[in-house]
């Protein structure tokens, strides 16, 4: 039986509810990427409830980013508690323009499923006897900024590290990168950047050459999306290995998913469960890029401790041994409190830590 037909089994005959609630997360320091410096990251909460059971899942808006960034956001959101009570597969259909919303709606019903409303996938890892080795991420900003991030990334023991490129001079991108290395080599400390875009034509393999110089693991979406001419020639000849990221987003037909992959032919594809469609676009994607001989890994997208520990623990089961691109949930300075932590590189989970009052937290 599927997931979705397993939790349908147990809604049947039940007097269903759901409302939702906006909130903003304020950063404590703001993030620099190429497409700006972000302050405040805008989410909602959907919840469910029959009587005194219920569950929560977060809808993972990325405002200038998700392809559900539309006007009619809210009023998709007031159509879904208004239905809620349909059948999933059939909501989720409905959703499919809405791939953050999908994700908040899994979320939602496995949390109202669970005896343990924040155990969405059981495993090692929500029982605390493993953890998920992650990237440590370097946000943008002036040179001394982002040395003081990889100095502190590199205290708090990340073996990989991801740089956000793009933004500042290439030349100090660079030569922050030759710091690093004359450090640590390949072996000792795996480098990642995202470059959001930033390059051009006329700049991205000059870029890529120059970068290579330096053991670069992957470069995620070096120039914008759209291009899957351009992509794919430079996934052909580029000296380093190249992932898609935005470039999935708002490509919800199997089919189109399939000719992506087989045009472009990255080396790995990145996703954010929030942007591509939750855990059922998930797996599609990599479902398609295993036969395709592509890599792949999970990454968060600026989702408080709800939606990162959904992720996480989803990310989890899938049995990816890459350090995973998952957030450490203290970015935020009103951020949800949570089991989760971030420990010798990796994000792990104590079950014996309480998470907070969720009413409280969802009526501030």
């Amino acid at each position: 039986m599927s997931l979705n037909k397993s939790i349908a089994t147990i809604l049947n005959h039940l007097e269903i509810e759901a409302n939702y609630h906006k909130y903003l997360l304020d950063f404590i320091i703001p993030g620099g990427t190429s497409r700006g410096v972000l302050r405040q990251k805008e989410t909602y909460f959907l919840v469910i409830n029959s009587g005194a059971n219920w569950g929560v899942g977060e809808c993972g808006l990325f405002r200038g980013l998700s392809c559900d960034d539309r006007p009619d956001y809210e009023e998709k959101l007031a159509w879904v508690c208004t239905h809620i009570h349909w059948d999933l597969e059939k909501l989720l259909q409905e959703l499919k323009e809405f791939p953050s919303i999908q994700f908040g709606l899994e979320q939602a019903f496995l949390s109202f499923k669970a005896k343990n409303k924040f155990e969405l996938f059981p495993s090692e890892f929500s029982h605390g006897k493993a953890m998920i080795p992650i990237n440590g991420l370097i946000w943008m900003g002036d040179k001394d900024f982002m040395k003081d991030q990889i100095t502190a990334k590199l205290e708090a023991g990340f073996a990989t590290l991801k740089m956000k490129i793009g933004a500042i001079d290439f030349k100090t991108e660079l030569n922050l990168l030759e710091g690093i290395r004359k450090q640590f080599n390949s072996s000792e400390l795996e480098l990642r950047v995202d470059a959001n875009g930033a390059f051009t034509e006329l700049d991205a393999l000059i870029k890529l050459k120059e970068l290579a110089a330096f053991d670069i693991h992957s470069i995620e979406q070096p120039v914008k999306t759209g291009q899957w001419e351009l992509m794919a020639e430079l996934c052909k000849v580029s000296p380093l290995p190249i992932a898609l990221d935005e470039e999935l987003i708002g490509i919800r037909d199997q089919e189109m998913k399939r000719n992506l992959l087989k045009v472009i032919k990255p080396q790995f594809i990145i996703l954010k469960p929030s942007l591509v469609g939750g855990f059922n676009g998930s797996r599609e994607w990599i479902t398609l890029a295993e036969e395709l001989g592509i890599g792949w890994w999970i990454t968060s997208a600026l989702e408080s401790n709800i939606g990162l520990n959904a992720i996480a623990q989803f990310c989890f089961t899938l049995g990816n041994s890459m350090p995973q691109g998952l957030g450490t949930g203290d970015l935020f300075s009103n951020n949800i409190n949570s089991p989760l932590s971030v420990g010798d590189g990796a994000l792990q989970y104590d079950p014996k830590q309480k998470w907070s009052n969720l009413t409280d937290f969802l009526t501030e």
